[in-house]
């Protein structure tokens, strides 16, 4: 069992930036691929980022356009999601996930994820 809890979110101004941060208890953790995902509102929930249990392997939404970076920190059982050049249709709320099965791949779909935080509100100012 994992949990997950992000912190970082918050209100910026446009073509700022934050840092969302997602901290896993359990022991799990090193060996699962995690994911962030988002849900703007009166929109679907939608893949921002996912990274290997590694680390070495990572995979962005297109729509980022290299804007956003995903990181882990196994040592700490933390996740990380750098968004720079925060735009207002990135308000969302942001959610970490990881999956159950150990060394299974990253993956971009919100089904073979299991484990989910409760969310953390972003809010970009025009």
């Amino acid at each position: 069992q994992v949990q997950l809890v992000e912190s970082g979110g918050g209100l910026v101004q446009a073509g700022g930036s934050l840092r969302l941060s997602c901290a896993a208890s359990g022991r799990t953790f090193s060996s699962a691929a995690m994911g962030w995902f988002r849900q703007a509102p009166g929109k679907e929930r939608e893949f921002v980022a996912a990274v290997s249990w590694s680390g070495l392997r990572r995979y962005y939404a297109d729509s980022l356009e290299g804007r956003f970076t995903i990181s882990r920190d196994n040592a700490k059982n933390t996740g990380y999601l750098q968004m720079n050049s925060l735009k207002p249709e990135d308000t969302a709320i942001y959610y970490c996930a990881c999956r159950r099965d150990a060394w299974a791949a990253a993956s971009n779909s919100q089904r073979d994820y299991d484990y989910w935080g409760q969310g953390t509100q972003v809010t970009v100012s025009s």
